[in-house]
């Protein structure tokens, strides 16, 4: 349980969800754990419950849709912690129904542009001066599969997504010769504590039908991967973009289909 012992780790939009899966483990692993996002009650419940299982954390106020926030973010935990080594850009606004193309108002378009490609793309540039004074580190986005392929609505935050993809590979492919790593995790259906309740069953049963394994997914099953990428067991890896979606994404869309009918193919 010390793949992360002696590491500092940033964790953002970690006062829910997956946040919260990635911060425990991290914890679990020995890593120092900067719990952060904009509600603080929620965010101290997370350190409690770490600093109570026998981990070490704090949490810090962070706003990603604001620079000074994150520039501020990194300078405390720097200060508190005299490093960082690990940062998660998690951080995002789910708009997983913002429309199609000629629905979506600049407005709306710019909103989850600003949360979920600026706020990472600044958050990225942010940490690298500390990542680049400790020599090196690793940096872990966190994706989407609605970055895959085309769906019906989710326009503007699949675009986003798409985006976080490829600045995922330009920060590895930049900043590798500096030992610092970069890598982002594509989850598939997660479903959490917060979100259960509002996910239909139906859409569950699409899901399932769809998944190879038997389930949908949760926040430690993104969390497990993460724990490997910012561990030295991953010193080989960058640069890749990860799909941990219970095989969501590596079939043809006409599995299910042909499942109901009992057919292998027409």
């Amino acid at each position: 349980m010390d793949r992360l012992k002696g590491k500092v780790a940033v964790v953002t939009g970690s006062t829910s969800g997956i946040g919260i899966g990635i911060a425990r483990l991290f914890a679990a692993e020995g890593a120092k754990v900067v719990v952060c996002g904009r509600r603080q009650e929620k965010g101290q419940a997370v350190v409690d419950r770490i600093v109570n299982d026998g981990g070490e954390a704090c949490y810090h106020f962070m706003d990603i849709t604001a620079t000074e926030s994150i520039e501020q973010l990194f300078k405390d935990t720097a200060e508190k912690y005299g490093k960082i080594d690990i940062l998660v850009n998690n951080a995002a606004n789910v708009a997983l129904k913002d429309g199609r193309v000629d629905e979506l108002t600049l407005e709306m378009w710019d909103s989850i542009f600003q949360s979920d490609m600026r706020g990472t793309f600044f958050a990225t540039k942010s940490v690298l001066p500390y990542l680049q004074k400790n020599g090196g580190g690793s940096i872990i986005n966190i994706g989407s599969m609605a970055s895959c392929s085309g769906d019906l609505s989710s326009t503007a935050y699949a675009c986003a997504k798409a985006g976080v993809d490829k600045l995922t590979q330009y920060t590895a492919l930049q900043y590798g010769k500096q030992n610092i790593r970069c890598n982002c995790v594509r989850p598939g259906l997660i479903v959490t504590p917060e979100n259960d309740a509002h996910v239909p069953q139906i859409l569950k049963d699409i899901f399932t039908s769809n998944i190879m394994v038997n389930r949908y997914g949760c926040p430690e099953d993104i969390g497990y991967m993460c724990v490997y990428l910012a561990s030295d067991e991953s010193a080989y890896v960058t640069g890749q973009i990860v799909n941990v979606d219970g095989g969501l994404n590596s079939h043809v869309s006409t599995v299910a289909q042909f499942r109901q009918l009992n057919s292998r193919t027409w």
